[in-house]
């Protein structure tokens, strides 16, 4: 298996095929959904779940067996079937027009991995084993979701607000690093490290209004 190199999809507003109708594409079509997807479904038959989403507007579906056509203005395409032949050809299809897929029993027929990913809000880690290992990437998610919890995710949403307001408002170049360096400075990280997020959260405020001038006593 080639090695892989590992990216960030914005697929916000663009068309993601999904085709299938099973559990698997019912997980499939709610995390393309969650990073804001225009989600079209193919599957003559699909989950309760799925229906429901179709019914608030949130998915379209086309209750049809796969056709090529499907595949007309989609950005990228999750072959999600239980059928080997249905999936060989979404990525034939696919390979042929220059389209991203994924065949999700069978990475080696797509160009690109799913890997287990930890979320919390902004905050993503990818674990992936070049689809070698699929079960030992879960197993490894599984162990950081304990390592970083979701409090990470104001953490990330503090640290992006007060990024942002440096940049704007510090002209000075070096004073920018500064401040910048100083939000995440050693001793804040042992705090995070910690799970003391909420004085973490105060030396981060304190770092970009002093630019880390403050002792590091100040908060313990």
């Amino acid at each position: 298996m080639p090695k892989c190199y590992l990216v960030s999809l914005n697929v916000e507003n663009r068309i993601c095929l999904v085709v299938g109708g099973g559990k698997v594409a019912e997980r499939k079509v709610h995390s393309l959904l969650d990073r804001g997807a225009l989600v079209r479904l193919v599957s003559p038959e699909i989950t309760a779940g799925i229906i429901s989403l179709v019914q608030e507007g949130k998915v379209e579906h086309i209750r049809e067996n796969y056709q090529e056509s499907h595949l007309d203005g989609a950005f990228l395409v999750i072959g999600a079937t239980d059928e080997e032949e249905v999936n060989a050809r979404v990525s034939a299809h696919c390979m042929n027009r220059g389209i991203l897929v994924n065949v999700v029993d069978d990475p080696p027929r797509g160009n690109f991995y799913v890997p287990a990913v930890v979320q919390r809000g902004s905050l993503q880690i990818a674990v992936s084993t070049d689809g070698k290992s699929p079960m030992l990437a879960r197993k490894i998610r599984e162990r950081l979701e304990g390592i970083f919890p979701a409090e990470y995710d104001e953490v990330v949403e503090l640290i992006g607000e007060l990024r942002e307001k440096v940049i704007k408002e510090t002209c000075d170049p070096a004073e920018k690093e500064r401040i910048l360096t100083a939000l995440l400075e050693q001793t804040i990280m042992e705090l995070l490290w910690e799970g003391k997020f909420e004085l973490a959260k105060e030396r981060i405020r304190n770092a970009c209004i002093c630019g880390g001038s403050e002792s590091q006593d100040s908060t313990r």
